[in-house]
């Protein structure tokens, strides 16, 4: 058995994984790869493998760095299943078309400006029609029950408490007459966050694939978040100002849009507007209400009390659809709450609520999601003075503060604690996901706690075989 380690290695985006068993080949993940533009590109345009003899592949949930290349994927030849829980597969009907939506407006966007200057066109990464292709692919299956991948590979998906649907996945590999169990995290989700359930420990395996994007932090107290999230609303409302959030669209836009809310409710904030403004996040809050078999107990009680709207906290919320809704926002004075899409400003809606408020000082950026190196969102974390919006700079005048607290990814404890369970005596621990910065300390972590197994920090093309 092989491990290429094509993507998510040694840094946190652009997922990729591809196992050889048996003379087949399944490939964990196909995300895309989020940094700077041009390299991007070019990576997530070049597939390091052929899609033509990927047998299977399993994806763990619907985040765009895990799947959003995915139309690639079929565009270049894979024709295979692709497995996912149910959820997964209901997010990624909405997540794709709306990725293909952004390639190509984001394509026209600059071709107009490079039609001006006299420069070449550029081409979307892929088409509305390419994402279309992946949907037929889609296999779901419930957590905890097998499915065989190939002959010779079982596989279970269980409760990864990321976000709605996602999963880590359990492999049972045979080959060659030698059993061995292979546990890939996915994205290892927080215990007490709302909505949704808790993450499950692993089962014990005998390599263990596992990110480690808080490899070196103990999270916040959500608590803590939500006291800081409060006092940022209140600032910025008596100044007058907007509160612009870059948020995920899935996930941390239903938790904020949950927290904000609770605190209406309980009078810990006023009642001013709070606008999810991206068509993906509404569509992927309608869906949320759609599977509360995925909810925690008491979400699911706050449902049947009131509804989904009482249990999702929409009670509050005014959701844009259109982009005459959504321009509006930006000729509206007064104090307002605006969310919208991509989570690392990178693309969308948010761009353009960006552009329009980031000069005024009574304004706020609100960064609650890691940022990527040298995208917009880790610049503007980073408090840059100037940065650059549709091509054009932008002197930032707004106030920036960024809330870590809300972070739908495990902190180092429970990271360990993971470890623990599923690699203790085991062949080998792969660390993927996380940067050097939050890698290490977390390997030198489980090296220095007797695991009693050799932990890797793989890089970029590099493989592992195991006879």
């Amino acid at each position: 058995m092989r491990i290429h380690f094509h993507g998510a290695a040694q840094t946190v985006t652009g997922s990729q994984f591809l196992i050889e068993i048996s003379g087949k080949r399944i490939l964990l993940e196909c995300g895309l790869y989020q940094g700077r533009r041009a390299e991007s590109y070019e990576r997530n345009r070049s597939l390091p493998f052929n899609p033509r003899k990927v047998d299977a592949m399993l994806l763990s949930h619907a985040h765009i760095d895990h799947s959003g290349n995915l139309p690639s994927l079929v565009k270049n030849g894979y024709t295979g299943p692709i497995h996912v829980t149910g959820a997964t597969g209901g997010l990624l009907k909405l997540v794709l078309l709306d990725s293909a939506h952004i390639q190509e407006s984001d394509a026209a966007y600059v071709n107009k400006r490079n039609a001006r200057r006299g420069k070449p066109p550029v081409e979307p990464l892929y088409t509305t029609p390419d994402a279309e292709a992946v949907l037929p692919l889609l296999d779901g299956h419930a957590y905890d029950e097998p499915f065989e991948v190939i002959p010779g590979v079982q596989a279970t998906f269980f409760e990864a408490g990321h976000i709605l649907g996602s999963a880590g996945i359990c492999l049972d590999l045979s080959e060659h007459g030698k059993r061995r169990r292979l546990v890939f995290s996915g994205d290892i989700g927080r215990r007490g966050l709302p909505i949704l359930r808790d993450p499950k420990l692993p089962p014990h395996a005998d390599i263990l694939m596992m990110e480690c994007t808080y490899g070196d932090k103990l999270h916040r107290d959500l608590h803590e978040a939500e006291l800081e999230l409060r006092d940022t609303v209140q600032r910025t409302f008596r100044r007058g100002g907007k509160v612009i959030v870059p948020s995920f669209a899935i996930g941390r836009t239903q938790e904020l849009v949950y927290c904000l809310g609770r605190m209406i409710e309980q009078g810990e904030i006023p009642q001013i507007p709070i606008v999810v403004d991206s068509p993906l996040a509404v569509g992927i809050s309608d869906l949320y209400a759609k599977y509360p078999d995925y909810f925690d107990e008491e979400a699911v009680s706050l449902m049947k009390k009131g509804g989904k709207e009482r249990a999702l906290g929409y009670e509050y919320v005014t959701f844009t659809r259109s982009v005459d809704e959504s321009k509006a926002l930006n000729g509206k004075d007064g104090p307002m709450v605006i969310i919208s899409a991509s989570g690392m400003a990178e693309s969308g809606r948010i761009l353009h609520h960006l552009a329009n408020n980031i000069g005024d000082p009574k304004n706020m950026i609100l960064i609650v999601s890691w940022q990527a190196p040298y995208t917009l969102g880790r610049m503007l974390a980073d408090q840059a003075k100037e940065v650059k919006i549709f091509g054009e700079s932008i002197v930032r005048q707004a106030e920036v503060a960024t809330i870590g607290g809300f972070s739908a990814h495990a902190g180092q404890n429970f990271l360990y604690e993971y470890a623990k369970a599923a690699a203790s005596n085991s062949e080998a621990v792969f660390l993927v996901h996380g940067e050097s910065k939050s890698a290490l300390p977390f390997q030198e972590k489980l090296n220095g706690d007797n695991l009693s197994t050799p932990v890797y920090y793989p890089g970029m093309g590099d493989q592992a075989d195991f006879n």
